[in-house]
């Protein structure tokens, strides 16, 4: 009997509540096991307990930056991947201070195509879920 793989749990952390719930529901229809958060804080004690295997996260956010979150949940989750969204230019120079500091995270501007960001999340995740249509996205929102 063949054992299935568990899909990988991904938290996204957005301010922006919109945001959040959309890329968590997308990401939920690719086979992700996905939960949004609006609160970094929330999301870090989630994290400490639940272990994520990707965090995806605004950068500028109130209350906990998106990079003070990143290696909060890397102390606790080390196997935890981390990919960085902003609109911001000025996030570049915030990742080269994680960077000098030995933190290896990925970086995407905003705004993303939706085919880019789930290239880059299976390129950090390993997996290879069915791309499902444009219509079909849209049909679960």
């Amino acid at each position: 009997m063949l054992k299935r793989r568990r899909q990988p749990l991904v938290f996204v952390v957005d301010d922006e509540h919109v945001v959040a719930s959309s890329l968590a529901t997308i990401l939920r229809h690719l086979g992700f096991d996905a939960t949004s958060f609006t609160d970094p804080l929330a999301a870090l004690k989630a994290a400490r307990s639940q272990h994520p295997d990707l965090l995806i996260t605004d950068v500028v956010m109130p209350q906990l930056s998106g990079i003070e979150l990143a290696l909060q949940v890397e102390a606790s989750c080390p196997d935890c991947k981390v990919l960085l969204f902003s609109g911001q230019a000025s996030t570049a120079d915030l990742l080269e201070a994680a960077r000098a500091n030995g933190h290896d995270f990925e970086l995407v501007l905003k705004p993303v195509h939706p085919k880019d960001l789930l290239s880059k999340i299976q390129l950090l995740t390993g997996t290879v879920p069915p791309l499902p249509s444009i219509k079909e996205l849209l049909a679960g929102l």
